[in-house]
């Protein structure tokens, strides 16, 4: 009994200093991270304001959400949308400029740094560029080049089915060089020595890519498209500057509308903050299951 006292004290004595230096860090994290998501949580279950007192209603919210709003589902099928099309393409792409550009040369050096800067720009400066460039007026970069080749003004933010792959473009160009650079250092992990043995066997350049190369970059393309998956779920800037229109946040016909910018509007447009708290929870989980799905399926070929 005297030992099982005293062990307490003894890990006290031994990690008491470690465990009185992690108590800031505690407090921010409790303060800034716990106790908002248990709020919004607990406000998810009730219909609140944000001016008078919140008012429990159980799963209204989630059942008004699921099977009633329209509007939601919308918006849910435009994000699974845009998702699909941008981790996709953008993770296509990375890799190939990875392979394009993952040499020790000047040259590649440069290019990996232009493909990159996007990634580190300002969202909102970039954002506002994409508006410029397709500006509906004679001074909108992409109509004035299509004005060079003959071509008619497009009302290009005006027109729905050009809205997802706007939206799309500007993901994938923001997007790539992120992964790039990703992909650039797994391909140096790669031991020059598998593929000097493909090459002893005879394997071609495409079968060393297939064989040797995509089933060692697993970890990095898992990497790449779970981040991406949940960089574009909570995809915000691009609806809100450059399609966002007077009365509506979702652009022409909500062709824009996203999950997030559908909780911004219901939140602090609309006020109903605990609609908006349900909102969040559901995109949550959704980008919390195919994340899972993702890793299981990466395990999965891993282990093949």
């Amino acid at each position: 009994m005297a030992t099982h006292a005293a062990a307490p004290r003894q890990r006290w004595r031994r990690y008491g200093t470690s465990y009185l230096m992690l108590l800031p860090f505690l407090g921010l994290f409790a303060g800034f991270l716990v106790w908002p998501l248990a709020n919004s949580l607990y406000l998810s279950f009730t219909k609140f304001d944000g001016v008078n007192a919140p008012e429990f209603e159980g799963l209204e919210n989630f059942r008004r959400l699921l099977f009633d709003d329209d509007r939601f589902r919308h918006a849910l099928g435009n994000t699974f949308l845009y998702v699909v099309a941008s981790v996709g393409i953008g993770t296509l792409l990375s890799l190939g400029l990875a392979l394009a550009f993952s040499g020790s040369s000047w040259p590649h050096r440069i290019m990996r740094t232009i493909f990159f800067l996007p990634s580190v720009t300002s969202s909102i400066a970039l954002m506002l560029l994409w508006k410029w460039i397709f500006n509906p007026g004679d001074f909108g970069l992409a109509n004035t080049v299509m004005t060079w080749f003959g071509g008619r003004a497009v009302e290009w933010l005006a027109t729905p089915g050009l809205t997802i792959p706007i939206l799309v473009l500007m993901s994938v160009w923001g997007g790539m060089g992120y992964g790039m650079v990703l992909y650039v250092a797994g391909l140096n992990t790669i031991p020059q020595e598998y593929y000097e043995a493909a090459r002893i066997d005879g394997a071609t350049s495409w079968q060393q890519f297939r064989r040797v190369t995509l089933p060692l970059l697993r970890p990095v393309t898992t990497y790449v498209v779970v981040t991406g998956l949940i960089g574009a779920f909570q995809v915000f800037e691009a609806v809100y500057i450059v399609f966002r229109g007077t009365n509506n946040i979702g652009g022409v016909l909500d062709s824009g509308l996203m999950i997030v910018p559908y909780l911004y509007d219901q939140g602090f447009t609309h006020f109903k903050l605990g609609y908006a708290s349900a909102i969040a929870w559901v995109l949550f989980l959704i980008i919390f299951a195919l994340s899972m799905v993702n890793l299981r399926i990466g395990r999965a070929l891993k282990e093949l």
